[in-house]
């Protein structure tokens, strides 16, 4: 009796096992073929997840102009009636204007864009940082290349007209480098260049930024990768060719990136410095490459942590307004 139950028992366990074995083996298969068939081909027909996985832009928070500190505690009582004209009559007090553009992901007030307005309004620089058009409480529309250059270049535009003899310098992080890049060689070709441009955490370009991103490791040996997820980009509006927009920057560029960027790759931003070195104009103003080593732990977003960056920027600054001088 009892080697009968025992052997029921075994005649049940493989038949449950053959049951839970068939479940994984399906799942296993519907898992694959949606992340390696449904997925890329949604990707590639869809120009507004395409934008949306570039742009990353949800999350509604503000903030806007970044007093010197020295100026901080000038400022009128918000509400007041001349508050908003002190804030743009400051902009022309001489001391250094920053034009922010931030890169994916959320708006202007993160955590770690205000650590860095932090460390610039301690050196007594104004800053600047608006959100592109479809984040937070900017125009709901989806963005694309086009779009937020053009934000890009009518806030610059803004700033310019009110800055008088104020230094106006533009600074663009991940995604924002692509923007920057793309607006400054547009306002330099028009004559109307800035003091310089700062570019932290660059690529040289979208497609190689989407190519090797960590998120793009299990895809990247299919076969037909850049037909399904890089030839539809530019047909979308993004394209950020930044080694090519920088060739035509006719100001000084300062180049800042962390080896441990695992968002932008240290390569890229290497990449895009070799090229500007390479096919910039021999007259062209200098370009800059400021390496930080991986183990301090700056990563993508806390260059500004650097204890060193202070001194670093005010050289180049000082430098760059001398040169346009």
């Amino acid at each position: 009796m009892i080697k009968r139950l025992i052997y029921l028992t075994f005649l049940v366990s493989l038949w449950v096992g053959g049951i839970a074995l068939k479940s994984v083996v399906v799942g296993a298969v519907v898992t694959l073929c949606v992340v390696y068939i449904i997925v890329p081909l949604v990707f590639h027909y869809s120009p507004r997840l395409q934008r949306h996985i570039v742009f990353l832009n949800f999350c509604k928070l503000f903030i806007r102009h970044i007093l010197p500190e020295s100026l901080a505690h000038s400022a009128p009582e918000k509400g007041s009636p001349d508050y908003e004209d002190w804030y743009v009559k400051s902009l022309c007090d001489e001391r250094p204007v920053i034009l922010y553009l931030h890169g994916n992901t959320s708006s202007r007030a993160t955590a770690h864009r205000i650590e860095l307005y932090n460390v610039l309004r301690k050196m007594d620089y104004h800053v600047i940082a608006f959100d592109y058009r479809g984040y937070a409480d900017s125009s709901p529309v989806q963005p694309n290349e086009p779009g937020v250059v053009h934000d890009a270049k009518v806030v610059y535009r803004y700033i310019r007209e009110r800055c008088g003899s104020s230094p106006l310098f533009v600074w663009g992080h991940s995604l924002g480098t692509g923007v920057s890049t793309h607006a400054v060689r547009d306002l330099c070709l028009e004559g109307d260049s800035p003091a310089a441009l700062v570019l932290e955490s660059p690529f040289n370009n979208i497609k190689d930024e989407i190519k090797f991103h960590p998120l793009s490791s299990i895809f990247r040996k299919m076969p037909k990768f850049d037909w399904l997820f890089l030839k539809p980009l530019a047909s979308s509006g993004i394209d950020f060719r930044s080694e090519e927009h920088i060739t035509h920057v006719a100001a000084p560029v300062l180049i800042l990136h962390a080896e441990d960027d695992l968002v932008v790759p240290f390569s890229l931003g290497k990449k895009l410095y070799e090229t500007a070195q390479r096919m910039r104009p021999p007259a062209a103003p200098p370009v800059q490459f400021i390496d930080f080593a991986a183990k301090f732990g700056y990563s993508h977003k806390f260059i500004c942590r650097a204890p060193e960056l202070p001194d670093i920027l005010r050289d180049f600054f000082c430098k760059a307004v001398e040169m346009k001088n």
